[in-house]
């Protein structure tokens, strides 16, 4: 399995472009730290949108679905560092997902990215999920230019802390598929042939939502000393 732990949190968005160097080197510097620095919280990473939107494509791999609601994890979002709170004011449509990995395929972590965003149609959940799952994610991960296909869905609805009321109301996530890869073009390609809208839509998935990211940064639980913070 490529992840790391059984669940993860995911989250999109965009920051204003006045911003966005700084974000980064905020991100870079202390969040990403400080998030790896809690029990649990595995391997933080930052993708950037080469195409479609928001820019940003974030993910926490941790060691279980608790993780998310642990003690010391809340203790950070209602403790913003002031570089934090002066960060988070530039935030605009976030989204935010606590989620457990339904699945994970392959070995290790691409360049490149494919993410849907999406919903099961009423009733569609289980037909849906036995189609990813069973058929058509264990065989991407072998292609040619692929790596890794993962499956994600929220099942913890994400408390309201200070740091997200600075930023303003998280919208929900659904479901979320990510694949990785180290050929860009191939990645690209899901999302017009086995990954399509119509394909996803014709398997039960509405409001799908696409785009080709690159990773940009990312560090492991190794790499921090919790000391740090």
């Amino acid at each position: 399995m490529a992840l790391l732990g059984k669940a993860a949190m995911v989250l999109s968005f965009d920051v204003v472009p006045d911003a966005i160097e700084e974000h980064d080197d905020w991100h870079t510097r202390e969040h990403l730290p400080e998030r790896l620095s809690i029990p649990g919280f595995l391997r933080g990473s930052r993708w950037v949108a080469a195409s479609g939107h928001p820019r940003y494509f974030v993910m926490y791999e941790v060691a279980e679905l608790g993780t998310l609601a642990s003690a010391a994890y809340l203790e950070r979002l209602n403790h913003p560092t002031p570089w934090t709170t002066k960060m988070m004011t530039h935030y605009r449509g976030m989204a935010r997902g606590l989620c457990r990995v339904t699945a994970s395929f392959g070995l290790g972590v691409g360049h490149a990215g494919l993410v849907i965003r999406f919903k099961p149609g009423p009733g569609r959940e289980s037909a849906l999920r036995e189609w990813l799952v069973e058929k058509e994610l264990p065989g991407l991960s072998s292609k040619a230019g692929l790596g890794g296909a993962h499956l994600f869905e929220a099942v913890l609805a994400p408390p309201s802390t200070n740091e997200q009321r600075i930023r303003g109301n998280d919208a929900a996530v659904h479901w979320t598929l990510l694949v990785s890869g180290y050929g860009a073009e191939k990645v690209a390609l899901l999302a017009e042939k086995e990954l399509s809208a119509e394909t996803l839509e014709k398997h039960g998935a509405t409001d799908r939502a696409a785009g080709i990211y690159r990773m940009e940064y990312s560090l492991t639980e190794r790499e921090v000393s919790p000391r740090q913070f």
